[in-house]
């Protein structure tokens, strides 16, 4: 998505700072897409997210089948991080309560904690 950044801002900010974490923004939408997310890339960019929008919150599964890099996953409910976790490459799953899902390259959420929140912007 040109244009479009994905921010962090920490629940402990009382300055209402935020951080950018990825200024390279794809959306999955389609459920080929999100099907095959990030499988058979060799590398993502530092600054890029994988972001999945679903209809609803409910319990989300990640799998890093045919991927060969490790990468930071945020779980999110309207915007607020429920779950975070550090995907192994090949054999990595994970799962949490979502109605968005991000996929970062590995450290990039490494500031981001539960209660945060993680939102895109123009």
């Amino acid at each position: 998505m040109s244009g479009v950044r994905l921010v962090h801002r920490p629940a402990a900010s009382t300055d209402g700072s935020e951080t950018v974490l990825a200024s390279d923004v794809d959306v999955a939408r389609s459920t080929l897409e999100q099907a095959r997310g990030l499988m058979f890339r060799r590398s993502i960019p530092d600054d890029y997210a994988l972001v999945f929008p679903f209809e609803a919150a409910d319990t989300q599964w990640l799998h890093m089948l045919f991927v060969p890099f490790a990468i930071d996953a945020v779980w999110l409910v309207d915007g607020e991080v429920t779950a975070k976790k550090r995907l192994a490459p090949f054999v990595g799953l994970g799962r949490g309560r979502a109605d968005t899902v991000v996929e970062l390259p590995a450290d990039v959420a490494e500031s981001v904690a539960v209660g945060d929140e993680l939102r895109l912007v123009d």
